[in-house]
Parts: structure tokens; sequence; C-alpha cells
């Protein structure tokens, strides 16, 4: 790193915010950025190997006959992986808010929106219960009711506030890494896989085949930024004092 990198860190360091009482949180962020990796690519290789039905009758049978199939078809992961985003923004916000607060600030406020957006949007349980329903429903009234109200869930998986989950953390990550490429905290490379990754995850995943091919591709700049984004944090907390 140049003698003005390392001043600028420095600074960092220096700065209140950025103090021993910090330590953990930098190990947790290394940690929990080591478990979104397995994550991803656990998520990758299960729609890859395993591609979710086209129906709701569809969902209801993978149900019964492997429940935790039919779960990990409806996102189970992403439920985790969205859980422990909202520790790696904060670690983003704590390095990153000394160089443009304000930008960083809003960075923050539109990922938890974000993901709070998933979670309403996320209806894997609600679909377990009602595979459990249609199962033993005696009419075919009754397993009509149910199959319409799956219908009505699987809608929601991907409606609107998945879009916007979807579109309100591809503007996050965009902002944290823009404003990366003005500090000496993080590499300019990982800057611009995050902001790689930012850009093809403008077309959510709900688009089509577009949008599926869009997300895939996207994870391979983002599994590589949290490669580099462990390295450097971890390597921030071995440093602190």
């Amino acid at each position: 790193m140049t003698s003005k990198g390392s001043d600028k860190l420095n600074q960092v360091f220096d700065d209140e915010s950025i103090s021993t009482r910090w330590r953990g949180l930098y190990k947790a962020g290394g940690i929990v950025a080591i478990i979104l990796l397995i994550l991803t690519v656990a998520q990758m290789v299960v729609f890859l190997a395993s591609p979710p039905p086209s129906t709701v009758e569809g969902f209801f049978t993978l149900f019964q006959t492997n429940w935790l199939r039919g779960l990990l078809s409806l996102d189970l992961i992403y439920i985790i992986i969205n859980a422990l985003l909202i520790l790696l923004y904060l670690v983003l916000y704590i390095v990153l808010k000394r160089t443009n607060e304000f930008a960083i600030t809003v960075a923050l406020i539109l990922g938890l929106v974000g993901i709070a957006a998933y979670f309403s949007s996320n209806t894997s349980f609600q679909m377990l219960s009602l595979s459990n329903h249609f199962t033993t429903a005696a009419t075919d009234a009754q397993r009509s009711v149910y199959l319409g109200a799956g219908e009505a869930l699987l809608a929601t998986y991907s409606g609107t506030a998945f879009d916007v989950y979807y579109i309100l953390n591809a503007i996050t990550l965009l902002i944290f890494s823009i404003v990366m490429l003005k500090s000496d905290i993080f590499s300019r490379a990982m800057a611009y896989l995050g902001i790689a990754a930012g850009l093809l995850m403008l077309i959510p995943s709900t688009a089509g085949t577009v949008g599926i091919y869009f997300s895939l591709v996207s994870l391979i700049p983002w599994i590589v930024f949290l490669i580099l984004f462990t390295r450097r944090v971890l390597w921030l907390d071995s440093h602190l004092t």
C-alpha cells in the first residue's frame, strides 16, 4: 500500500468510530462473509441440480416427497443469506462511513428495507403447511381451495416485494462499491467487482429467462467480492490495537 494509502488507513484507525470495540464486529464480518460464500455456492448448486417445480401441485408433491428439498426450492437458503447480509452491511457502513457518510447511510437504509421486503415475500413455510393440508384434504373442492391458496403464495413469492428486495439490494451494493473507489481501505478490484454484481442485479431474477441468466452471472463477481471482503476485514481486525 502506498504512503498515502497508509495515512488514510491510519486515519480510519484513529477515528473514534473505528477502535478496538469494533474488533469483534470485523471478525464476525469475516466469518459471515465466509458463510455467505458457502451458502451462495450451495444455493446455485441446488438451483442447477434440482430446478424448482413450475406448478403449485408440483411443489405440493415435492414437499410431501422431501420437505427439505421443497423448502430449498423456495429459497430457504436465501432466508439465512439475507439475515447474514445485515451484519455484512453493518461492517461496510462502519468502515466506509468516514469516506462518504451520507451515501453509506442511504445504502444501509436501502439494504435493510430490501431485506425486510424479502422476508415478507418468502412463502416457503406457508407452502409446506398448505401441502400438508392438500394431501389430507377429503374432497376435490377442498383440494381446489388449497391449490388456489398455493397460487396466491407463489404470486407473492415472485411478486412486488421480491422485486423491491432485488433492486434495492442491487442499488445498495452499487453505492457501497462506488464509495469504495474513493477509499483506500478496500481495493479497486473489489469495488469494480461489486459494481459489476450490482449492475447485473438490476434485472430481477423474476424477469423470465433473461432475469435468471443475469442472476446466475451476477453470482460470479459477487463470490469474488466476498472472498476479497473476507481477507480485508480479517486483516483490519488483526491490525486494530
